[in-house]
């Protein structure tokens, strides 16, 4: 297929597709589902081998947020039932990642609910990720607290903190119809503050709040252009008690072409499946692993994930390896000589005259979500050699998966284990 050769061609390059090339990679059919697996499985490997990073989510202060973000399970007026806390101590912090790390985390990210931090919450944080890195040598942190004020991002990093995240979440043009109480230039705003502090920005977007083939490329090329580090992809969880709680438009097929078409945009940046990934990749989980070098482990902010064990067994039996804990996630043209989150000086993907950032479940979410969706597509169908088994049902484009979301009862704020 031509328009995959040129994207290829472009993405060993770090040249910038068209929109219409990427507008196209949507628009591939499902029987074309593998060539385009394949084609960006290529260029993920040029910049980053077989390797898969592993992340950990701590969710700091969970509900009682006041924001209306619409996909959020913690927002204003959410009757999901999920858990609700306030902040954990650093000590309890620091014991939740612990079990991340063990399980083979190299980063470990910091959520808390809200519209942004105040000055105290600033200094909350910055004994927590005192605390993890007192002990466990060598461990990224990442904070995702909302939207910065002046001087918060310089304190972030003055404490320790290695990145920052806030997704743009979606386009722009649509922004306005997902939330109301802040805009997309505040989240913009936000992540110019991480790259000005010297944080490493970590950006992504979510898919599935019903937005359109060019609403998912503007937000990507958006994101190209304010060139995080990191750029995650959450498929939206339809979470009861939410807005988004019917918007059930995705099928496995149509999560690879986003996430190829992230792939292809931004082709040395550390693409993360985030939120979503069990409810909509579902059983072809391993051939995301093709396009993305990141995950999260275990468990997200409110809703359950797939199994620890089962995270490294699925690496493992797709050909992968966790990276390790002293291996540079970027490119040497993007990482610093620190060795680890990465920097922007050489370019990469994109240059950062403009920066967006964000996640969400929350004003804040590493990258994460426990309120996610999906984008419409054709009925999944699973390839002749691999028949579907009777007791796991297909869904069809619109139907919802409600046995696939699980609140999250254990871990941070609970008295009961992490999954990791």
């Amino acid at each position: 297929m031509d328009l995959l050769n040129t994207l290829v061609d472009k993405g060993l390059r770090r040249e910038l597709p068209t929109r219409e090339e990427a507008l196209a990679v949507l628009a591939t059919s499902d029987d074309d589902v593998l060539d385009v697996v394949a084609a960006a499985g290529r260029v993920r490997r040029q910049w980053f081998g077989r390797r898969v990073k592993l992340n950990y989510l701590v969710n700091l202060k969970s509900g009682l947020c006041p924001e209306d973000c619409s996909y959020c399970s913690q927002r204003l007026g959410s009757t999901a039932g999920i858990l609700k806390y306030t902040w954990l101590k650093p000590d309890e912090a620091s014991q939740a990642a612990a079990a991340g790390l063990a399980g083979g985390a190299k980063r470990v990210c910091l959520v808390a609910s809200g519209r942004g931090p105040t000055d105290r919450d600033v200094d909350r944080v910055a004994g927590t990720i005192k605390a993890i890195k007192d002990q466990n040598e060598g461990v990224e942190v990442c904070a995702c607290l909302g939207l910065l004020s002046d001087g918060q991002a310089e304190r972030l990093r003055e404490a320790g903190a290695d990145a920052y995240n806030h997704n743009l979440n979606t386009s722009e043009g649509t922004y306005g119809e997902i939330t109301t109480t802040h805009t997309y230039a505040d989240r913009v705003d936000t992540v110019q503050k991480a790259h000005a502090a010297g944080l490493s920005a970590c950006s992504g977007l979510i898919a599935g709040m019903g937005e359109s083939d060019e609403d998912l490329v503007d937000v990507v090329f958006s994101l190209r252009e304010l060139d995080p580090d990191s750029v995650p992809v959450n498929f939206l969880i339809p979470v009861e008690g939410t807005p988004l709680a019917k918007e059930w438009n995705l099928t496995p097929q149509r999560c690879l072409r986003i996430l190829a078409m992230v792939r292809f945009v931004c082709p040395d940046v550390e693409v993360r499946i985030a939120g979503g990934r069990e409810v909509h990749l579902r059983t072809m989980q391993p051939l995301a692993l093709h396009l993305a070098n990141s995950i999260f482990l275990g468990d997200y902010l409110t809703t359950e994930g797939q199994a620890g064990k089962a995270d490294l067994e699925m690496i493992a039996d797709a050909g992968f390896e966790v990276e390790g804990a002293e291996q540079v996630t970027l490119p040497e043209h993007r990482a610093t000589a620190a060795g680890g989150c990465g920097s922007h000086e050489g370019g990469g993907c994109g240059s950062h005259e403009n920066a967006g950032g964000g996640a969400h479940e929350g004003a804040g979410g590493c990258g994460s979500h426990a309120g996610g969706g999906v984008c419409g597509s054709a009925p999944a169908s699973a390839p002749a050699s691999a028949p579907t088994p009777a007791a796991a049902p297909v869904a069809a484009v619109g139907e919802a998966r409600t046995d696939l979301v699980a609140v999250r009862r254990r871990g941070a704020g609970t008295d009961l284990a992490p999954n990791a």
